[in-house]
């Protein structure tokens, strides 16, 4: 009985990771494409690109949304397991105004590190839950 107990809670550790990889993914790609669309910024790119990269963000920050969700998820059927879970971004900040109203190379600069180390987060705890799957993937073959 226990080990079809430790069986199903695998599984549904297992199940989590499977949904969140592809939102990840999902993630990944919008702060690639902010990221671009800010190296564009950065040069130059102005107004109209300030709003593409903006969207691009607001997008990723839906999707970082629903990725801290599953992470809660995540964490209570691990329990012992620490997994930060707080990945929420704060699209309407300071830095976002300050690239809109004072549009120069500070301003993109500095969004264009918010940018850089969201997708870096991003990548790290891609990696972490793919190692995380590998490890649940062992544990069950021992179950």
């Amino acid at each position: 009985m226990n080990n079809q107990l430790s069986r199903r809670e695998i599984d549904d550790v297992r199940r989590i990771i499977a949904q969140l990889l592809p939102l990840i993914d999902e993630a990944e790609s919008k702060f690639r494409s902010a990221r671009n669309w800010g190296f564009l910024d950065l040069l130059g790119g102005g107004f109209v690109t300030d709003l593409i990269k903006h969207s691009k963000l607001s997008s990723a920050a839906g999707v970082m949304n629903n990725i801290n969700y599953l992470l809660m998820d995540l964490q209570r059927e691990l329990k012992d397991i620490v997994i930060p879970t707080d990945f929420r971004m704060d699209t309407m900040t300071f830095a976002t105004f300050a690239d809109f109203m004072f549009d120069g190379v500070l301003a993109d600069a500095y969004m264009q590190s918010k940018i850089m180390s969201s997708l870096s987060q991003v990548e790290e705890l891609h990696r972490r839950l793919l190692i995380l799957d590998q490890r649940m993937q062992d544990l069950y073959r021992y179950c």
